[in-house]
């Protein structure tokens, strides 16, 4: 049984072994730990080009309230593993897609794969499937029983596919991948969306295809 409770600006979905808080609001501004979504090279470097991180996106945001000088030395003192094959963008070292590591009441997380110009992407919704289900893993092995939270993932300008899946369908669809998934926190799950997107998103339609 699933119950999906709306109240004021917040959705609330609850089944037998996992608790989804779908809300409106600042995801810097949350308890918990905050998941920020990098590309699979953890790129650092901020500005307009199209391989540069975004400054008004989330990945942006972070960098400039909390730069990183030297990211592969965080990554070396994470102990996570590259991938055995390099980004086609430049050759570069590459993560898999849903690996995280953890730095202060962040988890920075790999996460679109990257073509040769730099363009962030997966190739099928199966994909992006695929690593919801490596971040539910991760989160499983490293939350530490704090409450989650995570951004629409792939909201951004991140290509899914042939056809870029709404909103409301990420939103959906990862719900619906955390449910299915055997890798589960026991605190809640928030899932933080960005209000004023003229994007036809309502907090009333979640939940309608779980």
């Amino acid at each position: 049984m699933v119950y999906i409770v709306v109240i004021k600006n917040s959705v609330y979905i609850k089944g037998k072994n996992y608790y989804v808080q779908v809300k409106y609001g600042n995801i810097f501004r949350q308890k918990g730990w905050k998941v920020i979504p990098f590309d699979e090279c953890f790129s650092t470097k901020i500005g307009v080009a199209t391989a540069d991180i975004k400054a008004n996106s989330i990945c942006g945001q972070y960098l400039e309230q909390y730069p990183i000088d030297n990211m592969r030395e965080l990554i070396a003192n994470s102990k996570i593993k590259p991938s055995e094959r390099n980004s086609f963008y430049q050759g570069k070292t590459r993560y898999e897609s849903g690996v995280m590591l953890p730095r202060a009441d962040y988890f920075l997380l790999s996460f679109a794969k990257l073509d040769k110009d730099g363009k962030g992407y997966f190739a099928s919704r199966e994909e992006y499937l695929q690593c919801l289900a490596r971040v539910w893993e991760e989160l499983d092995a490293k939350y530490g029983y704090k409450d989650v939270c995570l951004p629409v993932l792939g909201a951004g300008i991140t290509r899914i596919g042939d056809g870029n899946p709404t909103r409301q369908e990420l939103v959906d669809m990862m719900i619906f991948s955390y449910k299915l998934s055997r890798h589960k926190i026991k605190t809640k799950l928030k899932i933080i969306c960005i209000r004023g997107k003229k994007d036809g998103f309502s907090l009333d339609k979640i939940g309608s295809s779980i």
